[in-house]
């Protein structure tokens, strides 16, 4: 059993508030990223670190001494930094003659590598470039993905899973309208794959609905896929599977339609509609005739009972 991996039994009530706070959860807690640079990380891959940590904001955590360490060779380093800063997610920026501006976008399972993607970046526009007004620190971006490859290809497809991951912030249960302010565009075409950050303005019309206009905040990335390591087809179900008492139990004798209005069905027994009390009126009322002649009726039938 390794280090990471040895049972720690709490000596006081902070320390157990602690290790229940890392223990799993029916609702899990909010994704943290961890941003790491290499032993050999340039300008260009430092600042694209903290461009991306900005972004990632309050739920990151920036390293800013280099680590020597190459994930796909060894990944204890990136394991034992996971479990110390409690982070499920990385990007690990390094820079060399063979892959120059290389950035490695990562995700745990419990504490162990499950996906890791490498990108190149060919061209690069930093946030201080663009001289605007940027969003507020937290926003929960819009993300939107383009591009066929996303859907055809394993690989991309994994990469489009991992950086929603990433990118999606808290989980809320509604957004208002004016909460659309932060959008980013993900585009893949060619090999290579577009990413830009938007604002999103929001324009008189001259009718309820606002005109939407969306003017670029940086950082934009130029990526190319250079390498892969995904989990196999067993892991990844597995890191995928929910407890049952998430799962929605579902309810008799209810339905929905494709509009989504709410229908229920309800069982009753048959109905004596001689006993239904109706409203009283006059004009109902039975008459004194009706009456006499009911009350005989009654009474030739007991006789007739009586004889039999």
């Amino acid at each position: 059993m390794s280090g990471l991996d040895r049972v720690v039994k709490p000596k006081t009530k902070r320390s157990k508030r602690f290790l229940e706070n890392r223990g799993p959860k029916l609702n899990e807690n909010i994704k943290n990223a961890m941003l790491i640079k290499g032993g050999n990380a340039n300008n260009t891959v430092t600042q694209a670190l903290k461009d991306i940590y900005a972004l990632k904001k309050p739920y990151g955590v920036l390293y800013k001494k280099k680590n020597m360490t190459r994930p796909f060779e060894d990944q204890t380093s990136l394991e034992f930094f996971a479990k110390k800063s409690d982070c499920s997610l990385f990007v690990f920026g390094s820079h060399n003659k063979k892959r120059p501006n290389d950035l490695i976008f990562g995700r745990m399972y419990d504490f162990h590598v499950l996906d890791m993607v490498e990108l190149g970046v060919e061209k690069y526009v930093s946030l201080q470039e663009i001289k605007n007004c940027k969003c507020p620190e937290g926003t929960k971006p819009l993300l939107i993905f383009a591009g066929d490859a996303f859907e055809m290809s394993e690989d991309y497809r994994r990469l489009k899973s991992l950086l929603i991951d990433f990118f999606r912030g808290p989980t809320v249960t509604g957004v208002r309208l004016a909460g659309l302010e932060h959008v980013l565009h993900f585009t893949a075409v060619d090999g290579k794959i577009f990413m830009r950050s938007y604002k999103v303005l929001m324009k008189k019309s001259g009718c309820r609905t606002p005109r939407i206009e969306l003017e670029e905040i940086g950082p934009s990335f130029d990526f190319v896929v250079r390498r892969t390591h995904l989990a196999s087809d067993d892991l990844y179900r597995l890191s995928l599977k929910q407890p049952k008492a998430l799962k929605a139990k579902k309810k008799k004798n209810i339905s929905h339609d494709a509009f989504g209005t709410k229908f229920g069905r309800i069982h009753m027994q048959k109905q004596d509609l001689s006993k239904l009390q109706t409203r009283k009126m006059k004009g109902l009322k039975k008459r004194a005739a009706d009456t006499m002649e009911a009350e005989d009726q009654n009474i030739t039938n007991t006789k007739k009972a009586k004889q039999n």
